[in-house]
């Protein structure tokens, strides 16, 4: 029986810059853009019961929480309490898959201890050996329900599905949150009267296959709570990106721009820990409101945002003014025998 522990660390990038700076505790701050123009990486809950989100322009954020705290991001520290954490970690399992600085998927599989002891203890140790940091974690027979059961008891708290209460969870859970639901398909769904998985799984495989493609097959799947993907070990990337899915469509290159540039940063970041790595080109890619995609892609050895905002022009104008639901920025490396697997970031 697989025991995957999905671990989410709460608001990671603001949690620190409070353990780094008391006074801000019991404040609503945000984390990110240096100027109005910039963008939120990330806001505490405080920040958040105002509606303040990660991604959101700065100005917007004010005008909903003029008491707002701007924090700059420092991402070297949080790199550093990242490596952290993943230390405490390696306690307990080497089959780790870091998902980004704040998330990981752990198989505990090997281990006779029970899920929920095991996720308590590591939450535990992160807490008192990173000066308070909270995590919240799902425990389940796989990375799916994992995943979103890590959502179910924010913040600081956790939540297990057995194997055996796989069926049960899946019936009454939202179809939203099944991964690649966003909101307009939610929509889309509840046209047609289906609001959970269960009232979706009334459709067969053939049903599935004739609404929604190749992907009704894998939703087919999904919806029932049925996952059989290993927990992945870092290996030698082939590709780095960063992506963002907004919960509003965006309609034009100027309100796509500073997302970007914020994404960018990050990615900068990102790549400082692989500097052993040589860039082969720049990706960018888009998806569109009708879930149509496309990617702009140019040989360069360095991340550099005047060829990026180009790549998001020439991708912009090849959706004919259609919305767009995600933004995603990345490189892809060079192999040492230079040959590159064309594979979408």
């Amino acid at each position: 029986m697989r025991k995957i522990i999905h671990i989410d660390m709460d608001c990671f990038y603001a949690a620190i810059e409070e353990r780094e700076n008391p006074s801000l505790r019991g404040k609503p701050v945000g984390v990110g853009g240096s100027s109005r123009r910039g963008v939120l990486t990330t806001a505490n809950y405080e920040a958040r019961k105002y509606g303040c989100r990660s991604a959101m322009p700065v100005f917007k954020a004010l005008q909903l929480c003029p008491q707002l705290i701007m924090v700059p991001t420092r991402f070297e520290l949080y790199h550093a309490v990242s490596a952290q954490i993943r230390a405490i970690f390696g306690r307990f399992t080497e089959k780790i898959e870091p998902l980004s600085l704040d998330e990981a998927f752990l198989d505990l599989s090997h281990l006779n201890s029970s899920g929920a002891a095991l996720a308590r203890e590591i939450r535990t140790q992160i807490r008192e050996e990173t000066g308070g940091l909270t995590a919240s974690a799902g425990i389940a027979p796989n990375k799916m329900v994992a995943k979103i059961a890590s959502d179910w008891n924010k913040p600081d708290g956790q939540y297990e599905v057995t194997q055996e209460g796989v069926d049960a969870f899946m019936k009454e859970l939202p179809v939203r949150k099944i991964w690649g639901v966003g909101g307009k398909m939610a929509a889309k769904f509840e046209s047609i009267g289906i609001r959970t998985c269960g009232e979706l799984q009334r459709f067969d495989k053939l049903e599935m296959a004739r609404r929604f493609g190749n992907w009704g097959l894998e939703l087919w799947e999904l919806c029932r709570g049925i996952d059989a993907r290993e927990v992945r070990t870092e290996r030698i990337r082939k590709s780095m990106s960063n992506e963002n899915t907004f919960r509003e469509n965006l309609h034009s290159v100027e309100d796509l721009r500073p997302r970007m540039h914020s994404m960018l940063e990050e990615l900068t970041e990102d790549l400082a820990r692989h500097d052993d790595r040589q860039i082969r080109s720049l990706v960018l890619k888009l998806k569109f409101e009708d879930f149509t995609r496309t990617t702009a892609e140019r040989a360069h050895a360095v991340v550099d945002g005047e060829i990026f905002e180009e790549l998001l022009k020439e991708a912009w104008l090849r959706g004919e003014g259609k919305g767009v639901r995600l933004l995603g920025v990345g490189v892809r490396f060079k192999e040492p025998e230079e040959k590159m697997q064309m594979e979408l970031l």
